[in-house]
């Protein structure tokens, strides 16, 4: 739902883009579609108050339902979210890997003293410490 909601959201996005280019500016009397004088627009179809009419009905219906979809999408963003909290209170602890012997072929023995416990850890050597003053 959610998908298909955005795909809508950027096509209305899009076509809100093109047909604002496509609207004439009142300053240079162009556009994208050309213009100034007394020619008409859209292939002289229309005149060009009639296109200006049209283009501003398409815009504001473009509008409308860019702005509906937002809502729509703030929503559904909302309502997938439904425990409070950090996502690092979601994170489950992972075990440590326990190591493991390395695969002896079929056929062949086991190196000797493979099956003796390992060897304890060597303790740290004490760091050197300074001599205290009186």
């Amino acid at each position: 739902m959610a998908a298909t909601l955005l795909v809508i959201h950027v096509l209305l996005a899009i076509a809100l883009i093109g047909v604002i280019l496509i609207q004439r500016s009142t300053g240079d009397g162009g556009g994208l579609m050309g213009g100034g004088g007394g020619a008409s627009s859209l292939g002289g179809l229309m005149s060009v108050r009639g296109t200006a009419n049209l283009l501003t009905r398409i815009t504001s219906f473009l509008a409308g339902g860019f702005i509906l979809t937002s809502i729509v999408l703030t929503i559904l963003a909302g309502t997938r979210h439904t425990a409070p909290g950090s996502i690092t209170d979601r994170i489950t602890p992972v075990a440590p890997a326990s190591p493991t012997a390395p695969a002896v072929p079929e056929g062949e023995a086991p190196a000797p003293g493979a099956d003796a416990p390992p060897a304890p850890p060597e303790p740290s050597p004490v760091a050197p410490s300074v001599p205290l003053s009186k």
